[in-house]
């Protein structure tokens, strides 16, 4: 009678210590290892730890994404080297937050220094759904103002160019880095 009492213990531990798949430390390492993979431009690592269905939220504007169209913006942003820094990343009450600095060519043209972001990232089962972030460092006006200054630039100059702005596949960042040598080498 002890033995299936034991037995019917170790049962239960084993049963209740399986019921929680989405440990909190486990949150915190996919997030981490979220953005290695989008510092390293690694399209392949970064779909394996989001949804299938995965949303960023930027100051409000939201954009959703299929795997393979994140595997595409990926390869986009690799065309401008970026550096993704983990300022800060803490978990609490079961959301993981992250202060994140990036910077690449294309920043280091439009605002001249990082751009600093306050990150919610959010889960389903053990993948990121979505990431929502707010600005903690971004000069808005003199992003959109040299944005705009290339864009007429190219148009008027280089209009086989023309349409660098919104084609976020990687012929299109090669474009817009193309864009912005053009534009610094003018004089």
């Amino acid at each position: 009678m002890n033995k299936i009492v034991v037995f019917l213990f170790f049962l239960a531990i084993g049963i209740i210590s399986c019921k929680n798949p989405e440990k909190e430390s486990d949150k915190l390492e996919i997030a981490k290892k979220f953005y290695i993979a989008i510092d390293n431009s690694n399209p392949s690592k970064t779909t394996e730890l989001i949804t299938e269905r995965f949303t960023t939220i930027d100051d409000g504007f939201e954009q959703k994404y299929s795997g393979n169209e994140y595997a595409e913006w990926v390869n986009w942003d690799s065309v401008f080297q970026p550096t993704y820094e983990i300022l800060k990343i803490e978990k609490e009450n079961g959301i993981v937050k992250a202060k994140i600095s990036k910077t690449d060519k294309r920043i280091s043209f439009l605002h001249h220094e990082p751009i600093i972001t306050d990150e919610i990232i959010q889960f389903e089962n053990n993948k990121i759904k979505n990431i929502n972030r707010t600005s903690a460092s971004f000069n808005v006006e003199e992003f959109i103002k040299n944005r705009d200054e290339l864009v007429n630039w190219i148009a008027e100059n280089h209009p086989e160019l023309n349409g660098f702005l919104n084609d976020q596949t990687k012929g299109g960042g090669i474009k817009y880095l193309k864009a912005i040598e053009l534009y610094k080498n003018k004089k």
